[in-house]
């Protein structure tokens, strides 16, 4: 098993925007992008955290993202925009769209925001907490690369697509993020920085049969079967298709060619609660609910009944506290000289 570190998250903030930078991305983008970063790890999900940085550094170099986007709003009625990304950084554009998205919310108080040509968005989880945060109700959803087998089928068409949403409630906000797959790409990588093996029930190698070996894998599976599959068309149906950009199996793959944009596509949906009942009675309500659900009794298998997303919290309250296992390899890598080390230009949707 791979060896692993722990540093501050203040050190793995300092060694992500400082890598990004000597790739080339611009000093405010890379800041926000390691903000973004060290928020997942300290989430505890490391599938969008600082192992994917030697990936964006090749990214950048490869002039595969725009560096100085063209970033514009257009408003195509009171509660519905499109934001062009000019395929930009993915973290930096959406974050930039943020405030527009909040101000569209609570002036329509129902407003669908789609984001345009942009690389990889990261977690959702981070734009949904800043939406909670701002008293809206929220909710995401992006494209990905076609990597999932439709139910009953035995190709690669939707991606993980991943949909989430995010509540205030009177001491914080509820966020909750998943991919309609059984674990994300994401986590197919972790297993592979940590050289360990994968429950059977994530994916399948090229002859179609589960497998443990995160290195083998050739199609992920939906969530819940059917189930699953028709969530991840209606993720790529309001991320894609009302967009106007590619969908199912013509979504650009992370790896086919860094050289060239991504023309991803995410959508939000914000609700304002104060055009129903309230902002402050939804949100004593929200607490209400998440009390109720921590007094239920716990089965054998848990100690306590948390709220969806609750263990994101309580990992970042402990990484705040005790620090962040990195692998060794990624901080050998983020302290080293070299930028990337061309580990994937050109390769398959699976980084084969």
């Amino acid at each position: 098993m791979t060896q692993l570190i722990t540093l501050s998250s203040n050190q793995l903030h300092d060694l992500i925007w400082k890598k990004l930078t000597a790739a080339g991305l611009p000093k405010e983008q890379a800041i926000e992008t390691a903000n973004h970063l060290l928020y997942s790890d300290e989430s505890g999900i490391h599938s969008h955290g600082v192992m994917r940085v030697e990936y964006y550094a090749e990214r950048i170099t490869k002039k595969g993202v725009t560096l100085l986007p063209k970033i514009h709003i257009e408003k195509t009625s009171p509660s519905t925009a499109i934001i062009h990304g000019d395929n930009g950084f993915g973290h930096f554009v959406v974050n930039q769209a943020i405030p527009d998205i909040i101000h569209m919310g609570k002036s329509a108080g129902i407003a669908m925001v789609g984001i345009s040509k942009t690389s990889h968005v990261g977690t959702m989880g981070y734009y949904l907490e800043k939406i909670a945060k701002a008293g809206l109700i929220g909710i995401a959803m992006c494209q990905s690369d076609p990597m999932v087998i439709p139910f009953g089928g035995t190709e690669n068409y939707f991606g993980t697509n991943p949909i989430g949403f995010g509540l205030p409630y009177n001491d914080d906000t509820v966020v909750f993020d998943m991919a309609t797959t059984v674990q994300a790409w994401g986590k197919i990588l972790d297993a592979r920085s940590k050289n360990i093996s994968i429950p059977d029930s994530w994916a399948v190698d090229s002859d179609g049969n589960p497998t443990t070996d995160p290195y083998k894998v050739s199609g992920l599976l939906p969530i819940a079967g059917p189930k699953g599959y028709g969530l991840m068309m209606l993720v790529d149906v309001l991320s894609g298709v009302l967009l106007g950009l590619p969908f199912g199996k013509h979504v650009s793959s992370m790896y086919t060619d860094l050289s060239q944009g991504r023309d991803l596509g995410m959508a939000f949906i914000v609700i304002d609660p104060n055009k129903f009942i309230g902002l402050e009675r939804f949100k004593q309500s929200i607490s209400i609910m998440l009390n109720e659900l921590h007094s239920i009794k716990p089965n054998s298998k848990t100690d306590k009944v948390l709220y969806p997303g609750e263990l994101s919290v309580i990992k970042r309250k402990q990484s705040q506290e005790k620090g962040i296992q990195i692998p060794k390899d990624i901080i050998d890598y983020l302290q080293s000289e070299a930028i990337h080390f061309d580990r994937y230009d050109h390769k398959t949707n699976f980084a084969k």
